[in-house]
């Protein structure tokens, strides 16, 4: 699809007031809001926060590398590095060398954050709980389904973008 068949789209969407992605951005910020966070968080950014919590979830089920947040956040390396340098910093996180590829860091949640999982896991499923109250579950399954899709093309058009700034 070209700008300017997206452009007429666009158009048409706000011709509807039914803005997709400004209300994505309500409800992300009215989501912020709802979160409460840890002392041990207080001095963290949203993204950092973001990423800890991750962390905290995923490593309950396997090994989480810095590859797996870049890919979870879809955000460049410089980015995902620097977050987990911060976390490092404030004893959140540490990272050990992999025996299979001394190259790999295993990202690995310290005492302090494992303090804190709990708390976090548990304002995770409350703030779930809202989000999905009174919506019928193939009601919530379409949605989930269209923000999977507008996600991919989103991630798709950047892609495209920076093909088109790489060969210029």
């Amino acid at each position: 699809m070209g700008k300017q068949e997206l452009q007429k789209g666009t158009n048409a969407s706000y011709a509807s007031k039914r803005d997709a992605g400004k209300l994505i951005n309500t409800v992300s910020h009215q989501l912020k809001r709802q979160m409460c966070s840890h002392e041990a968080e207080d001095s963290l950014t949203n993204m950092q926060r973001h990423v800890l919590h991750y962390i905290l979830f995923e490593s309950l089920k396997r090994d989480i590398y810095q590859r797996d947040v870049e890919k979870e956040f879809q955000v460049r390396r410089s980015t995902v590095t620097g977050t987990l340098q911060l976390l490092e910093r404030k004893g959140l996180i540490r990272r050990e060398s992999v025996e299979r590829d001394a190259r790999l860091k295993k990202v690995v949640p310290t005492d302090k954050a494992e303090g804190i999982r709990e708390y976090v896991l548990d304002n995770i499923r409350y703030a779930e709980a809202v989000l999905r109250e009174g919506i019928p579950e193939e009601k919530l399954s379409v949605c989930l389904d269209v923000l999977e899709q507008m996600s991919a093309n989103l991630a798709g058009n950047e892609k495209r973008r920076e093909e088109i700034t790489d060969h210029e």
